[in-house]
């Protein structure tokens, strides 16, 4: 089964300070479970949890989709 994985890292480190895993089949009904704060990290940076959504129905590239450091956070999004 393939998994969306959302990462948040403070500025500076390595080990992330949020890991989020979904199912993809299930990310359409998940994407109300994501905590507000990493919510807003992705929607920040202009990335839409719907749309995420859609990766469920695709086969895909796996690993590293977007990778985005600022000052204060890096986000990465990925599929394993």
């Amino acid at each position: 089964m393939e998994n969306l994985k959302i990462n948040v890292y403070e500025a500076g480190k390595t080990k992330p300070d949020t890991i989020i895993t979904i199912p993809l089949n299930m990310l359409s009904i998940a994407q109300d479970l994501i905590p507000i704060r990493t919510k807003q990290s992705l929607e920040k940076e202009g990335i839409d949890i719907g749309k995420l959504s859609e990766l469920s129905a695709k086969k895909g590239p796996k690993g590293t989709l977007i990778e985005i450091e600022s000052a204060k956070e890096k986000l990465v999004i990925a599929i394993d």
